[in-house]
């Protein structure tokens, strides 16, 4: 059975790293949980670090982690249907909004829950996901303060999740201006500018983060160590704190360019292949039911991903240096978008392991091929 392994030890390495440059700086954060979809053996691993702020898009997550760890701090973070409003005040102690009518539900909800619940304001600043305008956001935040069961702690923002605009002193200062014009005109202290996430993690490294920026929300830099400016894992961390595992189902030497007449395929594709070698294919057990193809690696070099059906993928081998044989399990690395799909499918297993032991069984695995070849 294909399974994702979460590496503990890499984890707590990538942990320590953000710990220690968010602490250098005075910084607050929360880690991000939504990759896990609610699955508490790697939750818990998260939770172990000593992690107390935990943020989520799933409500059915946040209950999960409040019922088994009541003391986290758990924070939703996007705006909530109305249908949900219920469920976001019993299960979050935070969440994120835009939408005014969305904070009356809340207050609502509060004053039947007998409690007031904590908002963060969010603002648009280019990225055009979730966000009041800057010029509407005195106003808004004038009425929210009328609400007696809501309490607004902060304003935020998120860029680069939708359209791929990337934070800059220039508009984290204009979010700092907009925090320092709400309190001058209403009186109201806000304790956070939420505006930090793994792509703003570079300009705390270099020094250029504007102060006021309190509050960050992390989870592809612990799970995946990346500098998404660069493009790159930063030094010392780790990009393979998850990994997928597959199963070689089928191994032959065969064309790489399909024969007969030619139709669309499931996907309403026509294949264009052109190679016309005779080379190594396998087949592993995951398909398009458990990942995109496109947002994962194999980790051994010399392995390409030719394509996958909904429950099959091909790989090339070449010329099969490792002697790799049915039975053989391939290793993948997995970008963000990938670990999204692997862990939201019922069909992959999930398993936490040692790094020791995780590299151990790949170290063997690789010697075995080895003196196989």
């Amino acid at each position: 059975m294909a399974r994702v392994t979460l590496s503990r030890s890499k984890l707590r390495t990538n942990y320590k790293n953000l710990e220690d440059l968010l602490e250098r700086e005075d910084v607050s954060w929360g880690a991000v949980s939504k990759l896990f979809c609610g699955d508490m053996s790697f939750i818990g691993e998260v939770l172990d670090l000593g992690i107390a702020e935990v943020h989520d898009s799933r409500i059915a997550n946040l209950r999960a982690i409040k019922e088994q760890h009541p003391e986290v701090r758990t924070v939703y973070i996007k705006p909530a249907a109305h249908s949900a409003i219920s469920d976001v005040v019993a299960w979050a102690d935070v969440s994120f909004h835009s939408e005014m009518s969305t904070l009356e539900e809340l207050n609502g909800e509060a004053r039947r829950q007998g409690t007031t619940h904590e908002v963060v304001i969010m603002v648009e600043m280019g990225d055009l996901r979730e966000g009041v305008l800057p010029e509407d956001l005195l106003g808004f935040y004038r009425q929210a303060l009328q609400f007696q069961h809501i309490r607004v702690s902060g304003i935020g923002t998120n860029l680069n999740c939708l359209s791929g605009v990337l934070p800059s002193e220039e508009a984290l200062d204009e979010l700092v201006t907009l925090r320092d014009l709400l309190e001058k005109e209403t009186g109201e202290t806000l304790d956070l500018i939420s505006a930090g996430t793994t792509v703003t993690l570079p300009l705390l490294e270099s020094g250029d983060l504007p102060d006021g920026i309190n509050h960050f929300r992390i989870g592809e830099a612990l799970y995946f160590g990346q500098n998404l400016v660069e493009e790159k894992t930063f030094d010392g961390w780790h990009d393979d704190v998850l990994e997928l595992h597959a199963d070689v189902i089928e191994l032959r030497e065969k064309s790489m360019a399909p024969s007969g007449p030619m139709g669309t395929n499931p996907f309403g594709n026509v294949a264009e292949e052109t190679d016309d070698r005779i080379a190594h294919r396998a087949i592993v057990d995951i398909g398009y039911l458990d990942v995109n193809p496109d947002f994962i690696v194999p980790s051994l070099p010399g392995i390409k991903i030719i394509d996958a059906a909904s429950d099959m993928l091909v790989l090339d081998l070449g010329e099969n240096p490792r002697d790799i044989a049915v039975g053989d399990t391939i290793t993948f690395r997995l970008e963000y978008m990938g670990a999204l799909h692997v862990m939201s499918s019922n069909y992959i297993g999930k398993e936490v392991v040692d790094t020791e032991a995780a590299g151990a069984g790949i170290a063997a695995c690789d010697m075995e091929i080895a003196v196989a070849s």
